[in-house]
């Protein structure tokens, strides 16, 4: 049984959607959720789900070995952000090199980096009068969005389509493929 470790900061939507999609799966299981977020809605979720969820503070993620211990124990065989807005340690990524990946909500390299996450993206996207926008799942490197990509998805945009708008778009991208790609890196490796 392939093992994922999703770690997300928000409301958990995507993680949402990635357990109901592996729930039953025969070779594929989410094994737990971290947040970096006491009052994540993530947090709910997960106690509706029946998946098992902890928080650890920025402190300890970033100056401990805790979360990298808790790691090693889960033994993952993919570490999958969603919409988790930490950067990632560099000993995590080099503890777990070509296994932890992440989603976008833009087609990088254009608006990723520090800072780019969520709305700042779709406010980006749109000032700057784009035609298309979308997601890319990639690997993550020891730099904010620079990891190889492994997916993009693309959904055009209308000049007249609001940032909410946008927004709605590219969340219909991420449901639609992450479980799928997450999937395929599973059953490829």
């Amino acid at each position: 049984m392939k093992r994922i470790v999703l770690f997300a900061s928000g409301s958990g939507s995507n993680v949402e959607n990635i357990v109901t999609y592996f729930s039953g799966h025969s070779n594929i299981t989410v094994s737990c959720v971290l947040t970096n977020k006491r009052d994540a809605h993530v947090l709910d979720r997960c106690n509706r789900l029946g998946v098992p969820a902890f928080y650890f503070n920025k402190a300890g993620f970033v100056n401990t070995p805790l979360v990298l211990q808790l790691l090693k124990c889960l033994e993952p065989d993919l570490i999958v952000l969603a919409g988790f807005l930490l950067k990632i340690p560099p000993d995590l990524v080099n503890a777990f090199p070509g296994k932890i990946i992440n989603i976008h909500p833009a087609l990088l390299p254009k608006y990723g980096g520090k800072g780019m996450y969520g709305k700042h993206v779709h406010i980006a996207v749109k000032s700057e009068g784009e035609s298309e926008t979308g997601i890319t799942i990639h690997y993550v490197n020891e730099h904010y969005d620079e990891g190889a990509i492994i997916k993009q998805f693309k959904v055009e945009i209308a000049k007249e389509d609001t940032v909410d708008q946008i927004t709605a778009k590219v969340h219909a991208l991420e449901h639609r493929h992450f479980p799928q790609v997450i999937e395929d890196i599973l059953l490829e490796s």
